[in-house]
């Protein structure tokens, strides 16, 4: 039970002074480790693990609008729109204020705590109670009075009667501050901040996953509707040879079998248009989520097929050492390692005693006249110290908790480390694999062209049968497809590579200097 030791008067209150300095001066102590930046080591180059293709990785900055690179004034719209609508985002931002809500009440433990009241009540003592400890006129003996004999002090009235009732209005204010005599307090706040700096990465975070899942969305979508372009075209070329056929046939060149491979192939095609249409609603509609909006928002601005992006002769991502300071994954991990390395503080701080120096000063009269007496007043002062003697094992048990959950985070920080190196040389092995994939598919579908239409050169001079002619044109069909993947997949590994060294939040949400010095830094 914490004792109250009140000190009154001028030597009391020269006693209390030097103590209460010292208390301030030991308040400069902090237990508990200090954190450190933990370091990561980043190779000097991007590794290269395949021949470089036409557009090239370069180490220039990265531009934080990094989808302008596509040149392309709808997706550029889009992205802005999403970074001012998007609902998670909206929530994100919400839970930033949270953060730094519960940071602004950790932070008020360190000022002193205030508060002024004001009373009224009507009371009647009990003559049985602790009044009978004062008995009456007449002087009596301690064994007496507490045999249960009245002392020396005010009687009760005869009878049934009792004490009298009296009015007992008072008001005064009271003050309290903890001495931070081993930084409890300072490592509250302390994970409290970096709890505010990790929900600020947060936020970067998804605000990153969001730029690069709408760029992936809009490519998707134009990839979608060149498929659909592509599939119209092979439509249009089944149904010419589906009449070609059937005059053929009626001119006797031909016979019932090539009508029917026509047909068949003709109907095969049709039977792809509507899975395409399909997904490219669904496009349209993720594209319509993204901007919180509703389905079917977008048709007007979007349903008009246009060309997937190109991409850039050179994608500039800047070094390989910026990763830890771009990222914000990264960052968010190193902040979450802070908070949890401070809360092992607070832990060891709740083993030592806790000071808290309190005041109160009160007005007392029976009678509202007697407010404005100096006589009425009454006041204490003075330290409260508080000592945990037996607790059950659960301060030990939250310490073990705290270095246990501070081992997680530093384990997690080298995992998200390590995730990010491989989501990056992932990124740039497809990036290149993707270029090689599609130049070899532009030649795929040149050829592809030229055996169509020898094919149906041959087919009407009587040289060759239909099925070659179904063949490529197949053929055709699928390196057309195949040509439309790969470009998009090309569009979708520059989207997807800026995801992975983390830009697109410079702009909407900068840092400032205080923060970036201090990372760069010391914590």
């Amino acid at each position: 039970m914490p004792m109250m030791h009140v000190i009154s008067g001028s030597n009391g209150m020269k006693r209390l002074i030097p103590s209460t300095l010292s208390l301030v001066v030991l308040a400069g102590c902090t237990v508990g480790p200090d954190y450190h930046k933990p370091q990561v080591h980043a190779p000097a180059a991007w590794r290269v693990t395949q021949p470089p293709a036409q557009s090239r990785v370069s180490t220039a900055s990265a531009d934080p609008a990094w989808w302008s690179l596509f040149h392309d004034p709808i997706l550029s719209r889009l992205e802005q729109e999403v970074a001012s609508s998007n609902l998670d985002l909206q929530a994100a931002s919400l839970r930033l204020m949270q953060s730094r809500a519960e940071r602004r009440i950790a932070s008020a433990a360190q000022l002193p705590h205030m508060e002024a009241n004001a009373s009224y009540a009507r009371e009647r003592a009990s003559s049985n109670g602790i009044l009978g400890l004062m008995g009456n006129m007449e002087q009596a003996g301690a064994g007496s009075i507490a045999s249960g004999t009245q002392g020396f002090g005010p009687a009760a009235l005869p009878g049934s009667v009792g004490n009298p009732s009296f009015n007992l209005p008072q008001y005064g204010m009271n003050a309290s501050w903890e001495v931070d005599l081993w930084g409890h307090v300072r490592r509250q706040v302390e994970a409290a901040t970096a709890a505010v700096h990790a929900t600020e990465e947060y936020r970067r975070d998804i605000l990153v996953s969001l730029m690069a899942e709408t760029a992936q969305t809009y490519i998707d979508l134009r990839a979608t509707q060149a498929q659909i372009g592509i599939l119209n075209n092979n439509i249009a070329i089944a149904r010419h040879s589906v009449q070609l056929t059937t005059m053929r046939l009626e001119q006797g060149a031909s016979t019932r079998l090539d009508v029917a491979e026509a047909t068949g192939q003709l109907h095969m095609f049709e039977s792809r248009a509507a899975p395409l249409q399909a997904q490219a609603t669904h496009l349209l509609n993720s594209l319509s989520f993204l901007v919180a909006r509703e389905p079917g928002a977008l048709d007007a601005e979007l349903g008009q097929p246009r060309e997937v992006p190109p991409v850039p002769a050179f994608v500039p991502v800047g070094l390989p050492s910026e990763l830890a300071q771009r990222r914000p994954d990264i960052r968010m991990a190193a902040d979450r390692l802070h908070a949890a390395t401070a809360s092992i503080g607070v832990a060891i701080a709740d083993f030592f005693p806790r000071i808290t120096l309190s005041g109160s000063l009160d007005v007392q009269a029976l009678q509202f006249s007697g407010l404005g007496s100096w006589a009425s007043r009454q006041y204490g002062f003075g330290p409260t110290a508080t000592l945990p003697i037996f607790e059950g094992g659960r301060l030990t048990g939250q310490l073990h908790l705290r270095k246990a959950q501070q081992q997680e985070a530093s384990v997690y920080f080298q995992r998200t480390v390590l995730k990010a190196w491989q989501e990056i040389d992932d990124a740039m092995a497809d990036f290149t694999a993707a270029q090689k994939k599609r130049d070899e598919l532009v030649q795929a579908v040149q050829q592809n062209e030229i055996a169509v239409t020898v094919a149906k050169a041959q087919y009407v001079q009587g040289a060759s049968d239909f099925l070659n002619v179904l063949t490529v044109q197949n053929a055709l069909l699928a390196s057309q497809s195949a040509l439309v993947e790969a470009t998009a997949r090309v569009a979708g590994s520059v989207a997807y590579l800026y995801r992975a060294i983390g830009g697109g939040w410079e702009t909407l949400y900068p840092e400032s200097k205080d923060i970036k010095n201090m990372r760069k830094g010391a914590p």
